[in-house]
């Protein structure tokens, strides 16, 4: 019995192919130590137009309408582009990233994340910021009134005085 696929079957099909493989790939991790090997396994789905994995590098790159979702890391981003270098375990986002993660957000050009150390790296446009926003748990004092919970203010001379709005530079 032979089985043959049209060219727009296989373009239809060969994501899905790409990212099984992928899946495959990131949770198996031959190439890792017995000990890491142990570990309990968690899924990272990717969601794109187009995937590419390279098995020899072992590197999967997604690209167009990226979306990734790390339910282990309580993490959803979205970008244009996204890596996945499985032997430095490191996933590199780029191209407008947002990320969501436990109900803290990032927005950034660039961001890195450092799947070990459950760290991220984000750097923004030329001439622009990386914004992010946390949620910041109130304390029970200053939930009911009582003495200011945080940083003292900084004395008068601590900073230098703000030029007056007005002046020419």
């Amino acid at each position: 019995m032979s089985f043959r696929l049209s060219r727009s079957q296989i373009r239809r099909f060969l994501p899905l192919l790409l990212l099984a493989w992928a899946g495959l790939t990131w949770s198996a991790r031959p190439w890792r130590s017995v000990q890491a090997q142990t570990a309990p396994s968690s899924p990272m789905t990717v969601r794109s137009d187009i995937q590419e994995a390279n098995s020899q590098t072992g590197v999967v790159t997604a690209r167009g309408n990226v979306q990734v979702y790390y339910p282990a890391r309580k993490m959803q981003a979205t970008a244009v582009q996204a890596q996945y270098f499985s032997r430095e375990r490191r996933l590199v986002l780029s191209g407008n990233v947002y990320v969501l993660q436990d109900g803290n957000s990032m927005r950034a050009e660039t961001m890195t994340y450092l799947i070990d150390e459950g760290r991220f790296v984000a750097n923004p446009q030329v001439s622009q910021q990386v914004e992010s926003i946390y949620l910041v748990q109130e304390s029970e004092e200053s939930r009911s009134g009582g003495a200011p919970v945080g940083p003292r203010p900084l004395p008068e001379d601590a900073l230098p005085p703000l030029p007056p709005l007005n002046s020419a530079p």
